[in-house]
């Protein structure tokens, strides 16, 4: 019979908990299991060491007192690390930068326990957050941490983490929106009825005045390389696509309705490809927000 060592046990634990910090971090899937695999490294360099009566290069000198404690704090600091890192690689980028989507049911449980902040439209404005305001906010309104807790992870006194919170939460408009992102039921209910009958008319009725299209195409695929602004300026473009994909009739066209990071998302196929359009509802029940995702390397995790 083999042995699991507390760490490793710890880590299997979890796991499910670590990605969901470190995807809404970053936007990226894969580099969130990355960085978590990371973690489960250095927690087995930590534990060796201190059977080895010695001390690694992991945060903490001590020895670790709570497992998920410490893979938590690495987790965090790990992902802040990769932010920065990938700062410089989403400047060059072609085209608006999307997160990338994920299938709901493919997500780990613990990290869709609370879809606080799992929303691709939050993933995307989180962009404009510092890595520390960022790292703050998804462990206060996503997993329920307070700022003396969040301090001890950030090296900051709880007064800097509150600061933290409050600023990043006015720029998310979290502060005194905490559900106008979600689709009412009866946006719900109009939206799957339009995709049920494949009436795309009927989506971009829903859209508000001051809707704005961000399409991720990365150089991939053919997509605008600016947003889009405003209900008519939105239908045109989408019309415009849609009309000259379903001009050759030996190419697929269809529209699905998916499950993308806790939310509905519209899957589009056309001209040879799919895209998954995301979309962000109001509180008047109308669509203020359109993400679509048209890059390949991005869909991995949802078709």
């Amino acid at each position: 019979m083999t042995l699991v060592s507390p760490a490793t046990r710890a880590w299997q634990a979890e796991r499910g908990r670590l990605i969901g910090i470190a995807y809404r971090m970053l936007g990226d899937y894969g580099h969130a299991e990355d960085v978590v695999s990371e973690v489960a490294i250095e927690a087995l360099q930590q534990e060796r060491a201190e059977d080895a009566g010695g001390s690694s290069d992991a945060p903490s000198k001590a020895r670790v007192r709570s497992w998920p404690a410490w893979l938590t704090t690495v987790c965090v600091r790990r992902s802040i690390d990769r932010v920065r890192a990938l700062a410089a690689v989403r400047e060059e980028y072609i085209g608006p930068w999307l997160p990338e989507p994920v299938a709901t049911e493919r997500l780990p449980e613990d990290a869709v326990a609370d879809r606080e902040l799992l929303s691709l439209a939050l993933l995307h404005m989180a962009e404009q957050l510092t890595p520390e305001a960022r790292a703050a906010v998804v462990l206060h309104r996503a997993f329920g941490m307070s700022a003396v807790e969040i301090g001890r992870i950030l090296e900051k006194t709880p007064a800097a983490v509150r600061q933290l919170l409050s600023r990043g939460e006015r720029r998310l408009r979290l502060a005194d929106e905490p559900g106008a992102r979600a689709a009412d039921p009866a946006a719900r209910g109009a939206l799957l009825a339009a995709v049920e009958h494949g009436d795309v008319s009927g989506v971009l009725a829903l859209l508000s005045d001051d809707a704005i299209l961000w399409s991720d195409g990365g150089g991939r695929v053919r997509a605008a390389r600016n947003p889009i602004f405003g209900a008519d300026h939105v239908r045109r473009f989408l019309l415009g696509v849609l009309g000259k994909a379903t001009a050759d009739p030996g190419l697929p066209f269809g529209v699905a309705l998916l499950d993308v990071n806790g939310e509905p998302a519209v899957a589009l196929t056309h001209s040879g490809r799919t895209d998954v359009l995301t979309l962000e509802f109001g509180d008047d029940g109308l669509i203020h927000g359109l993400r679509q995702v048209c890059n390949p390397d991005k869909l991995a995790h949802v078709l």
